[in-house]
């Protein structure tokens, strides 16, 4: 009898522990338990640590509450602008309501990334290449309200959306290089012109100001001379000074020219001339008039 008592506390201690075994769980601190009794949802969730349900009668499914990082694979598209480009990104999201993510959805983390893929062509198609390359963090936030809006019903919060990378094919690389080449040389030439533009006015009036005093535009050449003379690679050639051969020229002249005396100017009687008709007649004429008479 006694052997029979020991036996059946036996089996009972082992049913117990089988029982146990069976019904605890054990939920870690970032997850959460979803429990379905008979196939029907529990509406407590049960929460993180040590928790037990009926055995064969319930059925718990954890669902993780850390930040899924979800790569979206590489989508082709054609812009607005008619470019063809491959654009890939990454999406961050999470749980937030454990229960709707395993009821309303079947596989949330596959659903999230269709819907990825999908709101990443369709914002390739509305954007422009310019747009791609240097307007990302519009982008970024129109990406993140076109997957948020239908996550929303499956218990998935999408924090945040980042485009990678924008590969171009090579001719509309070489286009693009060519173009930027083009435009430093631009801006290149016309930082040239305006420094040539500001060169000119101060040596206009650097002149202006030589011009009151001409021992400064020596001076100035006498410094040109020395920054010049430093190189020992060079011949140079120094011009006359043309102020130097006027003075020469000036002093050749005031020496060789003789020194004449101003003499008194001599003056000569006027002989006043009468008309023909008033001038006395001479012999010859008083001759002929006698002959005549």
């Amino acid at each position: 009898m006694v052997e029979e008592l020991v036996a059946t506390g036996v089996v009972l201690a082992s049913a117990g522990a089988v029982y146990l075994l069976a019904a605890a769980r054990v939920v870690k601190q970032y997850e959460r338990g979803v429990v379905f009794r008979l196939g029907r949802l529990r509406d407590q969730v049960r929460g993180p640590g040590f928790t037990m349900i009926v055995p064969f009668v319930d059925r718990m499914q954890k669902v993780n509450l850390q930040v899924v990082t979800m790569p979206v694979p590489a989508q082709e598209g054609i812009t607005r602008d008619n470019v063809t480009v491959r654009v890939d990104a990454v999406v961050y999201f999470k749980v937030t309501a454990p229960a709707e993510a395993i009821v309303r959805v079947e596989d949330y983390r596959f659903a999230v990334a269709q819907m990825a893929q999908t709101s990443l062509r369709s914002i390739i198609g509305k954007s422009e290449l310019d747009d791609l390359l240097s307007n990302r963090e519009k982008l970024n936030q129109g990406l993140e309200l076109m997957i948020d809006s239908p996550a929303v019903e499956w218990g998935v919060t999408i924090d945040r959306v980042e485009i990678k990378d924008v590969s171009l094919p090579e001719a509309m690389k070489r286009s693009m290089a060519r173009q930027a080449e083009a435009d430093r040389d631009r801006r290149a030439r016309v930082i040239n012109a305006d420094a040539e533009l500001q060169a000119s006015k101060k040596l206009a009036e650097a002149a202006e100001q030589m011009a009151d005093t001409p021992a400064a535009l020596q001076l100035r050449l006498l410094q040109t001379v020395t920054a010049v003379a430093a190189e020992k690679n060079s011949t140079l050639v120094l011009p006359f000074p043309v102020e130097l051969l006027r003075f020469l020229e000036k002093a050749q002249n005031t020496a060789g020219a003789p020194q004449q005396t101003p003499q008194p100017i001599a003056r000569q009687p006027v002989q006043e001339q009468l008309p023909p008709a008033e001038q006395d007649p001479g012999p010859d004429s008083e001759g002929s008039n006698s002959g005549q008479g």
